[in-house]
C-alpha cells in the first residue's frame, strides 16, 4: 500500500481518456480444436475513430500542424508547486504492476515481486544505474548487418528494436527512451542515403544513452545527429545566396521550436496558455524561424566514406564556407560568428525559454502516466525540470522520478475516475504481452518485423513514425465523442479506427498462440493454473491489467475459459490463450490507469 501526503491542497485525480471504455465491447465466440491452437475469436467494436484519427500522424515533415487550441487559463491561476510526496509502505502486487506498466514496457512476475520488496524509490534508483546489455548499433554489427548487401535496405532494424523493448534489463531507460523518440521524432523511412538501419540505430542509442541525463545535452546530440540532419533536411544546409535567391532550409529551426522545446503558445508553469487582452500569446513568428534557420547552416558529414555505416554515428561537423556567420536574430536573441559556437549559443537560448519546462514536462507525463494531467501535476514536474533542487535545469532523472512518484501517478483515486489514465499505444500492448509471458527469440531473429500495417498488424511500429509529428499528436482528441465533449485529450486515439481496432485483435490472436517465428511466449506458469479459471484469470489480470479488470469483465473471461474442457488434448493451452487474449482485448487493459 502507499500513503500519499500532499501540500495541504485537495488533490484532484489525474485525468485522461478512459471515457471511451464503456463504448468498447467484446464477445468471446468459441474455442479452437487444432493441436496447439489457441482458439479465441473476438470482435472489438471500434472506439473513437474518425476525422484524421486513423493510422498515423498528420502533416508533412516541416509543416505547422498543431493540436486543438487549449482553453486559455489566466496567468494568475494558482497551482500548487510543492512536490506531493509518496510515503511508501509495501506496495501490493496490483500497485507494483500498475507502476511497472507506467515505468517499463510491461510488467513481469519477477518485476512485480521486486517492486513489492524494494519499494518504488529503491527500484527507480536501481534502474537509473542499470546499463543496456547491447546497444542497437553493436547488435547490428555483431549480426553482420553492416555489409554492402544491406546498404539500401533496413535489415535488422525492427529486430533490434523489439529485442531491446522486450528483454533489455534497463526497462526504465527503454520506457523513457521511447517517450523521447516520440517527442524528438525521427522515422527510419524518412532518412535518406545508405544504411538507414544504422542511422536510426545510432539515433535511438543516443536517446537511450542520454535518457537520464540533461535535456540540453539531448538537444545538442540531436542537432548534430546525421539521422536528424537527414530526416529534417538540414544536413548540407547553406547560407542564403543573394544571386540566386536561395534561402536556408527552415525545417529543423521550425520543428526545434514547435515540437522539441517551446511549442506554439506561451505557457504558464502549469501548462495553461498565457493570454493578453483575451488573445493567446504565441511563442515565435516566421521571422524567428527564418533567423534561427540561418544558425543551422554548414553542418555536414564528418566523413565522406559511405562504404560502411561508420560515419552515421559520428556527429555532424561544420563547413564554415556554408555557414551564415553574420548576425542571426530569433526570440530576442542574436548570435553570430563561428558555426558550432553559434549553434550551441542558440540552443542555450532556446533551452532557457520559460516554455520548455511545462511543454516537455506535460508531454513526458502524457507518455508515462496520463493524457490529461492536472495543472498542479504539470506545475510540480515543470518545477523539477526548471530546478532539480540543486540549481540544475533539465535534469531528466529528477523529472522522471517526479513524474512516477507523484501522488497523481501513485494514488488509487485514478482507478475510480472516469477521466484518468491513458490509452495504451499499440506497441505497448504487444510488449506488455511479450514481457508478461517471457517471450524470447533463441535465434535472435525477433521476427515481429514492421508492425505498421493497420488491417492485420498493430498499426504502429517502433522507430517508424512517418512524420515528425509522431504517430499521434499530444493535443489530439477524437472528434464527436464523449472524450471531445468532456474536453479531454486522447492522443493515442489518433491511431484508432475500425480497421486498426479489429486488426489489433486479429493480430494478437495469432501472436498469442503462435508468436512470431521463434519469438514465442512461455506459458508454463499459466498452464499450471489452467484448471482453475479463477486463478488463471487473476494472473492474466495482474500481469497485463494491473488487477484493474472489472468484476463483469473478469466474469466474462472466466465464462469463456470454463467453456473449454480440461479433458481435451488442447484444453489447457486453449484456456490459457482465451484468458490472455480476452484480457488483451478488455477496455480495462487498453486504458492504462
Amino acid at each position: 500500500m502507499t500513503t500519499v501526503l500532499d501540500d495541504g491542497d485537495a488533490l484532484p485525480c489525474a485525468a485522461q481518456a478512459e471515457a471511451c471504455a464503456p463504448e468498447m465491447t467484446g464477445a468471446a465466440t468459441g474455442a479452437g480444436k487444432g493441436a496447439g491452437a489457441i482458439g479465441a475469436a473476438l470482435f472489438l467494436a471500434a472506439c473513437g475513430g474518425g476525422g484524421d484519427g486513423g493510422g498515423g500522424a498528420t502533416g508533412d515533415v516541416g509543416g505547422g500542424i498543431a493540436g486543438p487550441t487549449p482553453v486559455p487559463t489566466p496567468a494568475a491561476t494558482p497551482t500548487p508547486t510543492t512536490p506531493i510526496v509518496v510515503v511508501e509502505a509495501k506496495p501490493t502486487a496490483a500497485e507494483a504492476s500498475r507502476f511497472l506498466h507506467q515505468a517499463t514496457m510491461g510488467a513481469t512476475r519477477a518485476g512485480i515481486e521486486a517492486v513489492m520488496a524494494k519499494g518504488y524509490a529503491a527500484w527507480l534508483d536501481e534502474q537509473f544505474a542499470t546499463a543496456r546489455e547491447t546497444s542497437h548499433w553493436d547488435w547490428l554489427v555483431a549480426g553482420g548487418f553492416n555489409v554492402s548487401g544491406n546498404m539500401f535496405n533496413e535489415s535488422g532494424f525492427d529486430a533490434t528494436m523489439w529485442r531491446q523493448l522486450i528483454v533489455d534489463p534497463a526497462q526504465l531507460r527503454q520506457r523513457v527512451g521511447m517517450a523521447l523518440l516520440e517527442i524528438l521524432v525521427v522515422g527510419i523511412s524518412g532518412i535518406g542515403g545508405a544504411y538507414r538501419q544504422f542511422a536510426m540505430a545510432a539515433y535511438v542509442d543516443l536517446l537511450l544513452d542520454k535518457a537520464f541525463g540533461n535535456y540540453r545535452d539531448i538537444l545538442d546530440a540531436v542537432t548534430f545527429s546525421p539521422a536528424m540532419g537527414s530526416f529534417l533536411t538540414f544536413m548540407g544546409n547553406r547560407k542564403a545566396n543573394p544571386s540566386t535567391g536561395a534561402m536556408p532550409d527552415e525545417n529543423y529551426a521550425r520543428e526545434l521550436l514547435q515540437l522539441f522545446t517551446i511549442g506554439l503558445q506561451q505557457l504558464n508553469m502549469d501548462g495553461s496558455v498565457k493570454t493578453a487582452n483575451g488573445a493567446v500569446l504565441e511563442t515565435y513568428t516566421s521571422a524567428d524561424v527564418s533567423g534561427l534557420a540561418r544558425v543551422f547552416t554548414g553542418l555536414n558529414w564528418a566523413s565522406t566514406d559511405n562504404s560502411t555505416p561508420d560515419r552515421l554515428r559520428l556527429p555532424l561537423v561544420m563547413n564554415a564556407s556554408f555557414h551564415e556567420s553574420g548576425p542571426s536574430t530569433f526570440l530576442g536573441t542574436t548570435v553570430s560568428g563561428d558555426g558550432v559556437a553559434a549553434i550551441r549559443t542558440a540552443l542555450d537560448a532556446i533551452f532557457a525559454h520559460p516554455n520548455v519546462a511545462p511543454f516537455i514536462a506535460k508531454q513526458l507525463i502524457q507518455k508515462l502516466v496520463t493524457s490529461n494531467p492536472t495543472p498542479a501535476y504539470i506545475a510540480r514536474v515543470a518545477a523539477v525540470f526548471a530546478n532539480n533542487g540543486s540549481g540544475v535545469r533539465g535534469d531528466l532523472k529528477a523529472v522522471v522520478r517526479a513524474i512516477l512518484l507523484d501522488a497523481e501517478a501513485r494514488s488509487a483515486a485514478a482507478l475510480t475516475s472516469t477521466s484518468a489514465g491513458k490509452l495504451r499505444e499499440p506497441i505497448m500492448r504487444l510488449t506488455a504481452w511479450a514481457r508478461a509471458f517471457k517471450v524470447a527469440s533463441p535465434s535472435g531473429a525477433w521476427a515481429f518485423g514492421d508492425t505498421s500495417a493497420v488491417t492485420n498488424r498493430l498499426g504502429q511500429s517502433p522507430g517508424r513514425s512517418g512524420s515528425v509529428f509522431n504517430f499521434f499528436r499530444p493535443g489530439y482528441t477524437p472528434p464527436a465523442t464523449r472524450l471531445s465533449d468532456a474536453g479531454l485529450l486522447a492522443p493515442e486515439f489518433q491511431l484508432a479506427n475500425e480497421q486498426s481496432v479489429v486488426g489489433y485483435i486479429n493480430y494478437m490472436q495469432v501472436t498469442v498462440g503462435n508468436g512470431a517465428g521463434d519469438a514465442k511466449a512461455d506459458y508454463a506458469d499459466m498452464l499450471a493454473k489452467a484448471g482453475d479459471s479463477d486463478a488463471l484469470v487473476e494472473e492474466a489480470n495482474l500481469l497485463l491489467a494491473a488487477g484493474q479488470l472489472s468484476p463483469a469483465t473478469v466474469q466474462t473471461i472466466r465464462t469463456a475459459v470454463d467453456s473449454v474442457s480440461m479433458t481435451l488434448g488442447t484444453g489447457p493451452i486453449n484456456r490459457v490463450g482465451i484468458a490472455v487474449l480476452l484480457t488483451l482485448a478488455a477496455p480495462e487493459f487498453l486504458t492504462l490507469k
